[in-house]
């Protein structure tokens, strides 16, 4: 009779909280809404995400057609979505009344 002796290894098993901890967010007030658009400038901003620029050119043709008095601006952001552009919203507060932020999809 022929006898197989096993040995049975213990191993161990680390097991992390995926969940983390969030962000201390401090929260800003809403920009003030405007009375009426007719004469005012919308600035439409392209996030540089996967087709805005198709969904705000559907939005510009929508203002045109329907608010004609409203002056659109279609730019987009210097660099991808996730890298802020102080420079545009610079220009944006200077030459616009309100802006419209399109993400796509």
């Amino acid at each position: 009779m022929l006898r197989t002796m096993v040995s049975v290894e213990t191993s161990r098993l680390v097991v992390h909280n995926p969940m983390g901890y969030p962000p201390r967010v401090n929260p800003k007030p809403l920009a003030p809404r405007l009375d009426a658009l007719d004469g005012k400038t919308v600035f439409l901003v392209d996030c540089r995400f996967d087709d805005a620029d198709l969904l705000l050119k559907q939005l510009q043709a929508w203002f045109l057609e329907n608010l004609p008095n409203v002056n659109t601006r279609l730019v987009e952001l210097a660099n991808v979505y996730h890298h802020d552009d102080p420079a545009l919203w610079a220009r944006i507060k200077s030459e616009g009344h309100a802006a419209i932020v399109g993400v796509g999809h």
